[in-house]
């Protein structure tokens, strides 16, 4: 896997039930390495800090090769990396090959996949249709959060190179499955919730299917 692109927002208003509200989904491809810190990244504009940035949410990676089957469904929009608010575009990366806990050396950074990204009204704005987020969680491929171990610049072309596997057995696909699914398997239930790369938040509200 390699970095397709590094990308970041300037902050943005849209409309939203007649309301004027701030968002950073609307992320362009720079030319710079951008910084990964271990609370977001530098530079990177955020909206809401009550549910986006932060120690597991530090970083949104999201693959190039999910690309295609996105263009064919909204051709008409002007497409560019970052079109789904990810901050890393990365080339070969597969949701259900990535396991929840997985360590990564990117650039100068170590980073630690977290939990998956859950659409809101904002994603469906920017794609012009609100049925994109029902869309985005039925083809099951989300991209991931990571949480920055240790802090440093990523550039485009930097590649993505595994650097320690945890012995939980949860791929970031099977994961957003769970958190979507009516019909939870406990099995990867007690995987989720014993797994410590996911913030106790998430883990308690899986405890409770338990």
């Amino acid at each position: 896997m390699y970095i397709q692109s590094v990308n970041i927002a300037q902050p943005k208003t849209i409309i939203w039930n007649n309301k004027e509200v701030p968002t950073g989904i609307f992320k362009v491809p720079t030319p710079k390495p951008i910084f990964l810190g271990t609370q977001g990244v530098k530079e990177d504009y955020v909206a809401d800090k009550k549910v986006y940035g932060g120690t597991f949410k530090a970083c949104y990676l999201f693959s190039s090769d999910h690309y295609p089957y996105w263009k064919n469904l909204y051709p008409s929009l002007n497409w560019q990396w970052g079109m789904f608010g990810e901050n890393l575009t990365v080339n070969g990366f597969n949701e259900t090959q990535v396991m929840v806990g997985d360590i990564y050396k990117i650039g100068e950074a170590l980073v630690q996949v977290t939990q998956p990204r859950e659409p809101c009204f904002k994603f469906g704005v920017k794609f012009g249709s609100q049925n994109v987020i029902s869309q985005f969680i039925n083809h099951g491929f989300s991209g991931t959060y990571v949480r920055v171990i240790e802090e440093g610049l990523v550039e485009s072309n930097d590649t993505v190179k595994l650097h320690h596997r945890l012995n939980t057995n949860l791929s970031v696909a099977q994961l957003y499955n769970l958190i979507f699914s009516k019909e939870k398997d406990k099995d990867l239930l007690y995987t989720a919730i014993t797994c410590d790369a996911l913030p106790q938040s998430k883990r308690d509200k899986f405890a409770k299917y338990i």
